[in-house]
């Protein structure tokens, strides 16, 4: 490297599994890795999120005998610490948190600001660089509340998505439920269903209940417009989760679970068989690509296991990078790690053996 040539930044793969954390360290060109881990070794690592503010990693854990709680690292995993007060409903309440299924940070514009959804279906909030956590009781007072049904996994409160535009503006996905909007930083909320289908009628005989969001996204390279992994389909929305239009014309089968976008404006999907059988088909590790908006998807399977490979891919278990070329990361509940480089095109197996893989996230420390 010339004396003026500029430093590459750090790139870190978050990866969490049942059995603890791990971190992956490379630089923008992504061509080497350096592992660490296990972290917190034996804990559920049910999400994981890292904070360019300050250095930090916040990890949503489940362990028998904590329960689910946050935990935080300043070292890279080295050590870690519990928070002061982790998301918990009153005493009194009939609901108990259950898992802690994403950490996401608030608005650029508000640097001590963290969002945590739960099961059972809350969000909570932290305004002290989450130190302490409070429920954003707008959400669970909601009118339909008292007719939110869980899924097969539970009432998951699953995706938390914040406005790039309007800090006051937050969405979430919640199993079995669907989609619901705040346009006042959380005090409020409304329902955003229109164009969601009901897939349990027999079981959740409610015209607004039963729409099953797997995974919700924001597209970074188009401002209000979303796209989610339904339990029938790929969805997309172009005004900010009004309505909804079904994209899934030309994937071999409508149910999923993970979801990623790019700067680019790719969108990344794995269908897996059924809900019964959810493993990819045929035994061939398949991730679809669109780039028009879900008009038209291309499968990306250069580098992919083609045979004989029955796994599934989890929810929070695909995420992309910023860069440009976008990097895209894929962990499965066999506990491979694989990555492209190239926005999809081709794919490298990290040379590692995880645990079953849960969540993924990209971070530039």
């Amino acid at each position: 490297m010339s004396s003026g040539s500029t430093p590459a930044r750090k790139l870190v793969l978050l990866v969490g599994t049942v059995k603890g954390v791990f971190l992956y360290q490379t630089d923008e060109r992504r061509a080497e890795w350096k592992l660490s881990g296990p972290h917190l070794g034996g804990w559920e690592i049910f999400s994981l999120c890292g904070d360019s503010r300050n250095g930090r990693i916040l990890a949503g854990t489940g362990h028998f005998l904590h329960g689910p709680t946050i935990r935080t690292s300043r070292d890279f995993g080295a050590t870690w610490e519990p928070v002061e007060r982790d998301p918990r409903f009153a005493e009194d309440a009939a609901a108990k948190v259950k898992h802690i299924w994403q950490i996401v940070p608030g608005h650029p514009s508000q640097p001590g600001t963290w969002y945590a959804g739960v099961d059972d279906a809350a969000l909570f909030v932290s305004r002290d660089d989450g130190r302490t956590w409070s429920e954003l009781t707008g959400l669970t007072s909601h009118p339909t509340r008292p007719r939110w049904a869980p899924g097969f996994g539970g009432l998951c409160l699953h995706s938390v998505l914040v406005d790039p535009a309007d800090p006051r503006r937050l969405w979430v996905g919640i199993s079995a439920v669907g989609v619901l909007r705040s346009d006042d930083a959380g005090e409020t909320w409304k329902l955003r269903n229109e164009g969601l289908h009901n897939v349990a009628p027999a079981f959740i005989p409610d015209p607004d209940m039963g729409r099953c969001v797997h995974k919700m996204v924001l597209d970074p390279a188009r401002p209000g417009v979303l796209a989610l992994q339904f339990h029938g389909g790929v969805f997309k929305s172009d005004d900010a989760g009004d309505s909804w239009t079904r994209i899934s014309n030309g994937l071999p089968h409508d149910f999923g679970f993970p979801l990623a976008a790019t700067h680019g404006g790719d969108l990344f999907v794995v269908p897996l068989l059924s809900d019964e059988n959810r493993v990819v088909p045929d035994g061939a590790l398949k991730v679809w690509r669109s780039r028009d908006a879900g008009r038209s998807w291309r499968a990306m399977t250069s580098g992919l296991p083609q045979k004989e490979h029955f796994v599934g891919v989890l929810r929070d278990a695909m995420t992309a990078d910023p860069l440009t070329p976008a990097g895209v990361y894929l962990g499965t509940t066999g506990g491979e790690l694989f990555y492209s480089n190239d926005d999809g095109e081709n794919w490298q197996k990290l040379p590692a053996q995880f645990p079953r893989i849960t969540t993924l996230k990209t971070w530039q420390p």
